[in-house]
């Protein structure tokens, strides 16, 4: 069986989005622009035309969206399309078009309103303003779409269910709370706690260093065990240059370098660029080079820290150097599907109009999120987590979380939240 589509012209972006529907639930489909072989061809197919000549049971109306090869701001709207909630765009309610307005990220790389760190903002994102962040809405949409064409062809349509997983990944910004940071550091760190009275945190350190206690950052253990346990863990490591938002410890520290080696025996162990990486591709090439040469073995996947993303720049830089996969994909302050999906899937640079070899994997949802973000309780984040990973077990994905060894610990305010993390891990 193979799906024949019609349009008066065959696109870059039609192609696209219709791969996006239709590969991964493995339908085998053929764009056509001639309205012979249109006609002549077997069920199932539809037309993606306004032209008369069609049935109307069997065509969609396309918007110009699809048509395009420049990035242009359109209007978009909330409106319904065959009794279901779609986007309105230039004034058509259009499906195919909704779905590509929403994984080529149109609507983030055209919004210039960022926060202190350059990022989009989710309260400001078409996805949360129609309510539709913590739905996988390409999916969903994608289903309908599926639903129309068998229903007006008469014809089931053999599709595959898309796969559910867990993946649970790990940020380390600080490898150690106290280890391993000497001189200047050193003196800083216990200079700003004498100033503010901070017998806690004093007293923790001097026994941290003494090996009276355990780092409360050394929870590397918790994810061993979790890789254990069967799942796909990914972890991704800072190493830049010491900043202002970059403080992990040194990388030429040899020790530093130990614990790295002895995480990427039982995990895959990536790079996590640094903050100051999006300033120049020479930091990002440098950084990657760094942890290749202390894992001895090359690394093409990665994740922004802070989530800070400039699309479609940055996702462009980390192609330059050789990076294959990023998983930076959600915003910082709204948990949900930053593009509508929980699956991986190649992206789309809306700026030259063409699909690129870069493979986005976007994450559900980050504790950071949560916690300080949205200042959940730990019985809220478990009920939203819960939430989100049935959306995703319905619809099918990856339900990535992202976490940080300092985050799973029970320790100063993530104390409990190890509760979060065990329910997604069910």
């Amino acid at each position: 069986m193979i799906l024949t589509v019609y349009a008066e012209q065959i696109s870059k972006r039609l192609k696209y989005v219709l791969s996006i529907v239709f590969d991964i639930r493995e339908i085998d489909f053929r764009l056509v622009n001639d309205i012979y072989e249109y006609q002549q061809a077997a069920f199932p197919k539809f037309a993606y035309s306004d032209n008369p000549l069609f049935e109307e049971n069997v065509r969609i109306s396309p918007s110009s969206l699809l048509f395009e090869e420049e990035l242009l701001p359109v209007l978009v709207e909330k409106d319904m399309w065959n009794n279901h909630e779609v986007l309105k765009i230039e004034g058509v309610s259009d499906i195919l078009a909704s779905i590509f307005y929403v994984i080529t990220l149109y609507d983030d790389t055209l919004q210039e309103e960022t926060d202190e760190h350059d990022r989009n903002i989710g309260a400001k994102s078409i996805l949360y303003k129609y309510g539709w962040l913590d739905q996988l809405i390409v999916e969903r949409w994608s289903e309908q779409l599926i639903d129309f064409i068998e229903k007006h062809n008469n014809y089931r349509l053999e599709t595959k269910v898309i796969p559910f997983n867990i993946i649970p990944t790990f940020d380390i910004d600080n490898v150690y709370a106290y280890r391993l940071k000497t001189g200047w550091r050193k003196l800083m760190s216990i200079g700003r706690d004498v100033l503010k009275f901070d017998k806690f945190r004093l007293k923790e350190r001097k026994d941290v260093l003494s090996g009276l206690q355990k780092d409360p950052y050394d929870t590397y253990h918790i994810i061993e065990s979790i890789a254990k346990k069967g799942f796909d863990v990914k972890v991704f490591w800072l190493l830049g240059d010491y900043a202002t938002f970059d403080r992990n410890v040194n990388y030429e520290d040899l020790d530093h370098q130990k614990i790295i080696k002895e995480v990427n025996e039982y995990a895959e162990v990536n790079l996590h660029p640094s903050y100051r990486s999006n300033q120049a591709i020479t930091n990002i090439r440098e950084e990657k080079t760094r942890l290749e040469t202390i894992i001895g073995q090359e690394v093409t996947h990665s994740r922004q820290h802070f989530l800070k993303v400039k699309v479609p720049y940055t996702f462009r830089e980390l192609s330059k150097v050789g990076f294959t996969d990023d998983y930076s994909l959600g915003y910082a302050d709204k948990i949900g599907f930053r593009a509508g999906v929980a699956r991986s899937f190649p992206f789309y640079d809306l700026k030259v109009n063409h699909v690129t070899n870069l493979i986005l994997h976007p994450i559900s949802y980050m504790d950071g999120t949560l916690n300080e973000y949205m200042k959940l309780s730990i019985d809220e984040a478990i009920e939203v987590v819960q939430g989100l990973k049935k959306e995703v077990q319905t619809y099918g994905g990856d339900f990535v979380a992202l976490w940080h060894n300092e985050t799973i610990g029970d320790y100063g305010k993530w104390k409990g939240w190890s509760r979060v993390l065990n329910e997604t891990l069910k």
